[in-house]
């Protein structure tokens, strides 16, 4: 089967997190537009994981669906490894136009129904380490490849998490931090050609949450929840924004994946239209452009 479109033909994009979940989903996504998706993480054959899914698993997925992937195993606490992959892919590629900062640690302290003080430090600390400091660091060797060609995309995953309490303390406090750290990148790339977007993901079919609907207390009414999607659509939506030639207007900005794919005309890939969750779980911050600077 060959791609959908060949829109992003000739295009560079590393997905973290990518052996399963969110990141195998955005993937085959934007290889299904023709890009070449550099897939990282850290399970690369099958059966490496308590849960399915490895980078041999994504490459064959993505292949199937007439698109061309490349697997390169990626520690996020790890900087060598991280700048390994851009090294590579500046080696091989000679650019980069699209980084989805998906991947993030989910310790089985995370969903614990515990106070922050009764959870294990080291692993709480991987939340963090792994979303926001990770994050950080690839996004910097990212666009040390884009700004010099003048053009690309930096999409961070977030969500509601980052105004409403979900889960846990550190949990929220890294969606914060990634919503606030695009916004500044928005602010610092503002004339470089380079777009810095924080993507708000409600509740997703992956993986890990499905198994989480089954042990973690509340989940399980949301098994057949009509809010949900599958672990592609935000994939859809990123592919749309790296399409968009308006794309540095949203640049800074944060946006709730649901009302982008509206706008995009992007639905789940069973057809379904996703709703937004603004009213019952919140707002975003920070709005495109903002560019107000205290001089101090």
């Amino acid at each position: 089967m060959g791609a959908l479109s060949d829109r992003l033909k000739g295009k560079v994009a590393v997905v973290t997190g990518a052996t399963r979940g969110i990141g195998k989903g955005t993937a085959c996504a934007l290889a299904e537009h023709g890009a070449t998706v550099y897939v990282t993480g850290r399970t690369v054959n099958p059966g490496g994981h308590a849960l399915p899914g490895s980078l041999e698993e994504t490459v064959a997925e993505v292949e199937a669906r007439g698109g061309k992937a490349v697997a390169v195993a990626m520690d996020l606490l790890d900087e060598a490894q991280i700048a390994a992959v851009f090294a590579q892919v500046a080696r091989d590629e000679g650019r980069l136009d699209v980084l989805v900062n998906n991947a993030m640690a989910i310790p089985d302290s995370m969903t614990q129904r515990a106070g922050f003080w009764e959870k294990p430090l080291d692993a709480e600390w991987q939340i963090w380490d792994t979303g926001a400091r990770a994050a950080f660091i690839a996004a910097w060797h990212a666009a040390r490849i884009m700004v010099p060609q003048g053009s690309g995309l930096i999409a961070a995953l977030s969500g509601y998490v980052g105004v409403t309490y979900t889960y846990d303390v550190v949990f929220g406090t890294t969606k914060t931090a990634t919503d606030r750290m695009i916004r500044d990148m928005g602010h610092e790339l503002r004339d470089t050609g380079v777009s810095a977007v924080s993507l708000w993901q409600g509740f997703t079919y992956t993986e890990r949450a499905t198994e989480n609907l089954k042990s973690v207390p509340g989940m399980a009414s949301q098994l057949n929840s009509a809010v949900g999607s599958s672990p592609e659509f935000p994939g859809r939506v990123i592919a749309a924004l790296a399409m968009d030639p308006q794309l540095k207007a949203r640049s800074g900005g944060s946006f709730i994946n649901a009302e982008l794919a509206a706008e995009y005309g992007v639905t789940d890939k069973d057809g379904r239209t996703i709703p937004s969750l603004r009213e019952s779980r919140g707002a975003p911050l920070w709005a495109p452009g903002d560019t107000t600077w205290s001089g101090q």
